[in-house]
């Protein structure tokens, strides 16, 4: 794709992922991808609520109510959607703006624990310019969060968005695997878009009396059992794991609602750490500001989210969907 980058985008067209399941729920759900209008960013529409009844979410920093083991957002125990990350991921790696994203469970479908279904939709809808500029954040200081020995940082950059994540796990299976990336379309689909979520065997039963991973597999995890991969197939990567890590993160970090011009160093972080240093960044003004593909300096309130309505949204849904095509 040759993508222009001052400009925002979306899909061409509506797209349908069926089929799916909810990693820790089990249940099954339904996914539509479709174009949404510059400005409004990506949105959840939350459907099959009790009575009948619809949500829209924003997919923002804000937005995030809970962070174990992944990433939800929402506005209370009924209006929420969880395991967002990968979905969110694929759409900001292939460089999706404003997206409606309609769901009608409380989760994410998994797929196969990585974010290739999810590229595969997009690509299958297409991609479109909009006229309207599109607009970063840049990092103007270091801002930093730290949890015992992890920590995120997000650093100033003149230009791009790099990720310098690494992992260290007790496991010989894992260990400590380091990678950096600079993110774009070729390189989200070529080195993370396929790395898939990863579990211990030994956590199974401690998760599921918890509510977690009622639908996990080796469909769509790798598992580990003491120094054993058991997935027939292995790895997809050799460094499967911490590319897994950094496709999180870069779901997570795309929550800051506008793109982020910046160097992000993350060790032993995850979707907690994500979350906390979006919500340091913004705690205080004078760590970032809004700049335009041409590093021109912007007013804050044009910042994607704050100024795109949510309003017509679901009437445009309805529009799409009754649509030929």
């Amino acid at each position: 794709m040759n993508m222009k980058p001052s400009f925002q985008t979306t899909l061409r067209e509506r797209t349908v992922l069926s089929g799916g399941i909810g990693v820790h729920s089990g249940k099954p759900v339904r996914l539509v991808l479709n174009p949404a209008e510059a400005g409004s960013g990506i949105v959840f529409l939350r459907t099959g609520l009790p009575n009948g009844g619809e949500r829209l979410i924003e997919a923002k920093w804000s937005k995030v109510t809970m962070t174990e083991l992944c990433t939800v957002i929402g506005d209370g125990q009924q209006h929420m959607v969880s395991t967002i990350e990968h979905l969110i991921a694929a759409l900001h790696g292939l460089g999706v703006d404003n997206c409606l994203v309609e769901v009608d469970g409380p989760e994410v479908p998994i797929m196969d624990g990585s974010a290739a279904a999810f590229v595969e939709a997009i690509d299958a809808a297409g991609i479109r310019h909009l006229p309207v500029g599109r607009s970063y954040i840049k990092i103007l200081k270091p801002v930093r969060v730290e949890h015992g020995r992890a920590f995120s940082e997000l650093l100033p950059a003149d230009h791009g968005f790099r990720l310098d994540v690494e992992i260290d796990f007790k496991s010989d299976v894992i260990g400590r695997q380091r990678k950096i990336l600079d993110l774009d379309p070729s390189s989200f689909r070529r080195e993370i878009a396929r790395a898939r979520t990863f579990g211990f065997l030994s956590d199974v039963e401690r998760l599921i009396k918890a509510g977690f991973a009622l639908g996990a597999s080796l469909e769509n995890s790798v598992g580990i059992d003491g120094e054993r991969i058991l997935n027939p197939e292995g790895l997809r990567y050799t460094d499967e794991f911490v590319r897994h890590k950094m496709l999180d993160a870069v779901g997570d970090l795309a929550l800051a609602g506008t793109r982020l011009r910046a160097r992000v160093i993350g060790h032993r972080c995850g979707h907690a750490l994500n979350n906390q240093v979006l919500r340091a960044l913004f705690a205080d003004d004078a760590n970032w500001c809004l700049v335009s593909g041409g590093n021109r300096p912007m007013a804050a309130d044009h910042a994607r989210g704050s100024a795109g309505s949510l309003a017509g949204l679901r009437d445009h849904r309805l529009a799409l969907a009754a649509s030929p095509s």
